[in-house]
């Protein structure tokens, strides 16, 4: 078989991997704290004992967008938005600790302080949980704080970590969020990392750039069916040829 019809295959596959990543990101546009992924196609050579006349595609996933996205004021004494570079520590489903930049947080009927998206976040001594009836706010450096007649009591403080600090590289898991890729264990807090209470950041995919590249996406993938059916084709004209002789 025409090794053609397994490049224009491979190709029409790994268009279709590049358009996952981008309609993922596009999902995600209005959702707090969410990193756009990036993508990218490169040759590879086909190998075995042949001229190297061909070449197949490989789509990756190199990184993630960790720009800062625009800051929502909500005026919610929970909500937070990391000024600058760092992440809030969280308890991951597989209770591992992870990093995320979500900060729209709340208080679920146990006490314990979730992301918008239900994952507990890591305080002092793990999970915070809050005693319940009381109302709080998140100070600047992620200290929880208890209003009561007037008085300011810290009761926890939201862990926070910067990657850059300790010359960590962060990487996307499956699940969304954030791990160090060449750190053993946990990152420790950092105190000069900094919040802005009463806002979350959000998104920092721009929906015009992941569109186009859709689009493109798209184009690209049927000209790579098209060229399929076109090889299939001169293979059969072949065929009938030979039956000819």
């Amino acid at each position: 078989m025409d090794k053609a019809l397994f490049i224009a295959m491979t190709g029409a596959k790994h268009n279709m991997m590049a358009q996952t990543a981008r309609s993922n990101n596009l999902a995600n546009v209005n959702t707090t704290g969410f990193r756009a992924d990036f993508e990218q196609a490169r040759a590879m050579p086909v190998f075995g004992e042949h001229h190297p006349s061909r070449v197949y595609s490989l789509t990756e996933r190199p990184a993630t967008d960790i720009q800062s996205g625009s800051y929502d004021y909500t005026g919610n004494p929970l909500d937070i938005a990391l000024q600058g570079e760092g992440w809030i520590a969280v308890q991951a489903p597989n209770g591992e600790e992870a990093y995320t930049r979500r900060g729209d947080l709340n208080i679920d009927p146990t006490g314990m302080l979730r992301t918008g998206n239900g994952l507990p976040v890591i305080g002092n001594g793990g999970p915070i949980v809050l005693p319940p009836g009381q109302r709080f706010h998140i100070n600047g450096d992620g200290g929880i704080s208890l209003n009561d007649a007037g008085q300011a009591a810290l009761v926890d403080q939201v862990k926070l970590v910067s990657a850059q600090a300790m010359g960590v590289t962060m990487e996307k898991g499956l699940d969304g969020l954030m791990r160090p890729r060449n750190f053993a264990g946990d990152l420790p807090a950092d105190e000069l990392v900094r919040v802005e209470s009463g806002a979350i950041e959000t998104s920092n995919v721009n929906a015009v750039n992941e569109l186009t590249s859709l689009l493109a996406l798209s184009r690209q993938y049927e000209m790579n069916v098209k060229m399929m059916k076109t090889i299939d084709e001169n293979g059969a004209s072949a065929s009938s040829v030979m039956r000819m002789g």
